[in-house]
């Protein structure tokens, strides 16, 4: 019954059905869990002689009830309503069917707002309800739905009360031992008192219940995750102390305390017979790329390979270059494979990975495909791992007879809730310093109106030698030719006025391979002054001359794609600035207020989940969004609770399967954030 189309119901028939299809609702299980957004109450009944101004109740009878119209395309109906204590009148604005709808003489429930109408208090567009039919729109805690056109929610809770019968048999989601302990109501109660609460204690119950299980499924699918891990053969990296005072001793400069911890925590866990599976996050530009460095040091001094993952080739040939200066003096051999490579390149670079001749390769997707074969492969990096599909990670780390090291690295600071829920089953290493000599970026919002102030800053900056960054946004509801125009038509704008005796460049993702190489490296040599782009520079790209941004357009984009944007500039000793354009004067959002006031992308982190959402930051287009309807990720105890939770049950072993929506949701989330 639970997988049948919602046309099974009745009073569901194909109209209906199209409509709750737009709002995502397929089957008789989907409407089920189908959660109202918000509640009326509207459960205290009160003597219309009481009355008082907003939401209230009345039970009364009707004593006349008539429509007219006023004008054209505007009908009324008044009802006279009496209750013993006093009378009052209700009104009903183009809804002429109401007249039919009641009974003169007959008694009903009456919820609506009570407000002031040509200085006359009446009952505004209640809805109504015979007293001896049981009550689905008054006198009670009234659930509100998410509608649609055509389909609003006093449709939908009709449609819920046919599944009533239905909720009292439902097989139960949570086994009844972790139920009992955690003194949760059974399902039925649950979804009976979310869509029909009696009264409030019961909805809050109700509410509990489902934001624990919802949290427990993400928990679970981490926990079993972060087992099947530990369960793998994985290469031992023995922990070398003159290794790594080699590799310190030839930096030029000193590493970061917050460096020195994160590198201690991923050796130790490369001396391990079990796969490393962790998650270094760092602030733009606090040296994560350096610990990754030492991590594939010691491999190599272990007789192991590292594939280094980045998501474009601009960053991968940035990351090469980097790795070999860093590397080779040291006697570690550095290549880079990407898609770009000539063929016979490629061929005889693959060759030389295969026999072991080369101990790091960086590349992009091409690192991964099927005739990529290593030695001894021994540790994975991937930066920025969100930006990679489970597939793909998957594929990258099946090379080997021994399960790989996995080091995922992110410059897009995690709240501390996801850390614990979708990416539960990483250990999280966080770089929270940046080296010295290096500023904070100096962030201001600009009018529109203002924006000449800004190009006067940008000219005064490459006057002294610097460069600048021009980002506009990527137009989703144009799709890539929207967006390409805007980027093109930006450039040839400031190249013909404000910038006509600069040296400008044009930035963005439909650009071929070897055309973007060619302006980032020209960029970067200081070949240009002012680089227009799209985001397309957001992750990765280090020129430590650009000491001036500006974002256009910027209320389009989320505050951690702003804050990585940032991330662009200030990257040298130079104080550096990012300048925050809106589309108009009316769209300066909170979220730009905090970008200027606040550089530490970890307490942006936060705002950004509480402003967005986890959906929205995990990210959609990777197996959807979080399901989560009542649960609170800042509800730190609620976390405590369900990870305990989830670390108990998989302790007694309990066989999944017999729960048939925990295993199905247990095993989306675990594919969603997998990462072997």
């Amino acid at each position: 019954m639970l997988k049948q189309p919602v046309t099974t119901i009745k009073g569901v028939g194909n109209v209906l059905a199209d409509k709750l299809y737009s709002l995502g609702v397929e089957t008789v299980e989907d409407l089920l869990y189908f959660f109202p957004r918000k509640y009326d109450d509207f459960s205290q009944v009160v003597p219309i002689a009481q009355l008082k101004p907003g939401k209230v109740t009345v039970k009364g009878m009707v004593e006349s009830v008539a429509g007219r119209h006023i004008r054209r395309g505007l009908h009324i109906t008044e009802a006279v309503i009496a209750d013993g204590s006093a009378k009052t009148r209700a009104v009903w604005f183009n809804q002429s069917y109401r007249a039919a709808q009641l009974s003169k003489g007959e008694e009903y429930y009456f919820s609506g707002t009570y407000d002031l109408q040509r200085n006359r208090y009446v009952l505004q567009n209640p809805a109504s309800e015979q007293v001896k039919s049981m009550s689905v729109s008054t006198a009670r805690i009234v659930p509100i739905y998410r509608e649609t056109a055509g389909l609003k929610s006093h449709q939908l809770r009709k449609v819920m009360l046919e599944l009533v019968p239905l909720m009292k048999m439902l097989p139960e989601t949570l086994p009844s031992d972790l139920i009992k302990r955690e003194n949760l109501l059974d399902i039925h109660q649950t979804l009976q008192s979310i869509h029909f609460p009696e009264e409030a204690k019961d909805l809050e119950a109700a509410k509990a219940r489902i934001s624990f299980e919802e949290i427990f499924t993400l928990m679970l699918a981490s926990v079993l995750n972060k087992k099947d891990v530990a369960s793998l053969k994985g290469w031992k990296v023995p922990f070398l102390p003159e290794v790594a005072k080699a590799f310190t001793g030839a930096l030029p400069f000193t590493m970061t305390g917050a460096q020195r911890k994160a590198a201690w925590e991923i050796l130790q866990d490369m001396e391990k017979g079990e796969p490393m599976n962790r998650l270094l996050q760092g602030d733009v530009g606090s040296g994560k790329t350096l610990v990754a460095a030492m991590a594939a040091f010691m491999a190599a001094r272990g007789g192991l390979q590292t594939a280094f993952m980045a998501p474009t080739e601009i960053l991968a040939t940035q990351h090469a270059k980097g790795l070999a200066d860093l590397l080779e003096p040291m006697g570690v051999r550095v290549a880079l494979l990407v898609g770009s490579t000539k063929p016979k390149a490629k061929e005889n670079l693959k060759l030389h990975i295969a026999s072991g001749d080369v101990d790091v390769v960086v590349g992009t997707h091409a690192l991964i495909q099927k005739d990529s074969a290593f030695h001894k492969l021994g540790l994975v990096v991937i930066d920025e791992q969100h930006r990679f599909g489970v597939a793909q990670r998957a594929e990258l780390l099946k090379h080997g007879d021994h399960m790989p090291h996995l080091l995922s690295m992110t410059a897009t600071p995690i709240p501390r809730s996801l850390q614990l829920t979708v990416y539960g089953e990483l250990e999280v290493s966080i770089l929270n310093e940046l080296p010295k000599g290096r500023q904070p970026i100096t962030t201001k919002v600009v009018s529109p109106l203002a924006r000449h102030s800004v190009y006067e800053h940008i000219d005064k900056e490459i006057k002294a030698g610097r460069q600048a960054y021009v980002v506009c946004p990527l137009v989703a509801d144009g799709g890539a030719n929207v967006e390409l125009k805007s980027v093109e038509a930006e450039h040839a704008r400031l190249t013909k006025s404000v910038f006509k005796h600069r040296r400008l460049g044009l930035l963005h993702g439909q650009m071929k391979a070897d055309e973007k190489e060619l302006v980032m490296r020209l960029f970067k040599n200081k070949e240009l002054d002012v680089l227009i782009s799209t985001t397309v520079i957001e992750v990765g790209v280090d020129v430590p001359n650009a000491t001036v941004m500006l974002i256009e357009g910027a209320e389009r984009f989320g505050l951690a794609q702003l804050h990585q944007l940032r991330g662009r500039v200030g990257r040298g000793s130079e104080q550096s600035y990012c300048y925050v354009v809106p589309t108009t004067v009316q769209s300066v959002s909170q979220r730009l207020r905090e970008l200027e006031q606040s550089t530490d992308g970890f307490y942006l982190a936060e705002v950004d989940l509480k402003l967005r959402g986890p959906g929205e930051i995990y990210g959609r287009a990777q197996h959807g969004a979080l399901n989560l309807s009542f649960a609170n990720l800042a509800d730190t105890k609620l976390l405590k609770r369900a990870r305990d939770a989830a670390a108990w049950l998989v302790d007694t072993q309990v066989n999944l399967l017999q729960y048939k929506r925990l295993h199905e949701h247990v095993d989306r989330y675990r594919r969603l954030t997998k990462l072997n």
